[in-house]
């Protein structure tokens, strides 16, 4: 606890819990992939997911642990930052800089905090519509295929889901940059490392958005 209680330790946090959402992210990325090997082997990946583990664990319960997991480290990663901010906010109070509070905030600490609200409204909406098939007029339980080519024939859900992974890559973005800020890795290599930030965002971001808008333009049916 005391390891948490420190700005270091918070920083800590909030790299361990993004590598771990960033992993997820990743995989996840390539698993919707498999939409261009057609209904069978789409479907089948789905269904593959539900038996990992298996006969360990229970039908579908490995699923189960995993959004566990995420949970906690959304959690933790946004309670970290939300702290974080507030020492930051603290701390300028306390050096007296009245001038410097009237001062917006950077490109990234508003790319930050929207980006994340953006994001958060967005996984709220994708549970309701994709997992649970609550928003989806044309769900049907088992057929995810069909369920996500469904809803992605319609122009504004691509558009919002466009618009939420510009909103994730820009936070993975500065968040892969930060990260190697808190373990020590800038210095000399910061054209590297921000190079390589922005190549991590686009790879997962425009792995996700290539989807939507192949259904909604007819190359995946």
């Amino acid at each position: 606890m005391e390891f948490w209680r420190t700005s270091v330790g918070k920083k800590a946090v909030m790299a361990v819990t993004g590598a771990v959402l960033l992993l997820y992210l990743f995989a996840h990325m390539l698993g919707n992939l498999k939409i261009y090997f057609g209904a069978a082997a789409f479907d089948h990946y789905a269904h593959w997911l539900r038996t990992i583990g298996e006969p360990l664990l229970p039908y579908g319960w490995f699923l189960w642990l995993l959004r566990g997991v995420l949970t906690v480290s959304v959690v933790l990663h946004i309670v970290a930052a939300a702290q974080l901010t507030a020492r930051s906010r603290a701390a300028r109070r306390g050096r007296g800089s009245a001038r410097r509070l009237r001062v917006p905030g950077t490109y990234a600490t508003r790319t930050m905090r929207w980006g994340g609200v953006v994001i958060a409204l967005f996984v709220v909406y994708h549970i309701l519509d994709i997992t649970l098939g609550t928003l989806n007029p044309d769900y049907l339980a088992g057929h995810v295929y069909h369920n996500v080519t469904a809803d992605f024939r319609y122009w504004f859900v691509a558009a919002f889901y466009t618009v939420a992974m510009a909103a994730l890559a820009l936070h993975i973005r500065h968040g892969v940059w930060s990260a190697t800020q808190t373990l020590g890795l800038a210095g000399t290599r910061e054209r590297v490392l921000r190079a390589a930030s922005t190549a991590v965002a686009v790879v997962i971001c425009g792995g996700f958005v290539v989807v939507p808008w192949s259904i909604l333009l007819g190359f995946v049916r």
